[in-house]
């Protein structure tokens, strides 16, 4: 049975999360209020499968707070959670090695389906989170891409396989595939790094 620590400085919200993953799949969860007491809890005898950090809790410091929590234990899959992290942070954290970003707009099924997938081995980000308002206007090559082959460019970036692609897309993955190569012809690049190196030199996200 997955064993889950929850860290989140807002009580109300931490306890109501880790009393619905209890009450609907029997998750076995713990909370903590800061991340320094998540890291205690994380050297005691129980063993977590995931960490689930809120972004903005006391000791986090940014992504620091991540970035000390993968690397003081590298066996537990660590995965970020925000009500108000933008895009750019979101992609950041998933650069930095997360397992998942999850909003804390995700309705209750969307919230349990991610921490499983994560569980699975998977790395979880919402395709749809956040908006593009900050973001470059496609121009040249990028300006014939479809909007899901956009969407597939952009987690291309976050470093996302085709597999995780079709799941957070909703498509199969043999459609991924397609809109990979259809990225690559169209901007004129012979793997992935390259489209996603292309596109960051661009400021696309």
């Amino acid at each position: 049975m997955p064993t889950i620590l929850i860290a989140d400085d807002h009580d109300l919200v931490r306890d109501t999360i880790a009393a619905y993953l209890e009450s609907v799949d029997g998750f076995v969860v713990k909370t903590a209020g800061n991340l320094d007491e998540a890291l205690t809890l994380m050297t005691g005898l129980d063993a977590f499968d995931l960490l689930i950090l809120d972004y903005n809790m006391p000791g986090m410091d940014g992504l620091n707070g991540l970035d000390r929590a993968r690397k003081a234990f590298p066996a537990t899959k660590v995965a970020l959670m925000s009500g108000v992290a933008n895009r750019e942070v979101a992609n950041k954290a998933m650069e930095q090695g997360a397992n998942g970003f999850i909003p804390k707009s995700l309705t209750a099924v969307s919230l349990v389906n991610a921490i499983k997938f994560v569980l699975s081995g998977e790395r979880y980000f919402p395709f749809d989170f956040g908006t593009t308002d900050s973001t470059a206007t496609p121009t040249g090559a990028f300006a014939t891409l479809s909007e899901r082959e956009m969407q597939t460019l952009e987690q291309l970036c976050i470093g996302l396989s085709n597999k995780e692609i079709a799941r957070n897309l909703g498509v199969q993955e043999v459609t991924v595939k397609l809109h990979v190569k259809n990225v690559l012809a169209k901007l004129g690049v012979s793997n992935r790094t390259q489209a996603a190196l292309l596109a960051k030199e661009k400021h696309l996200f």
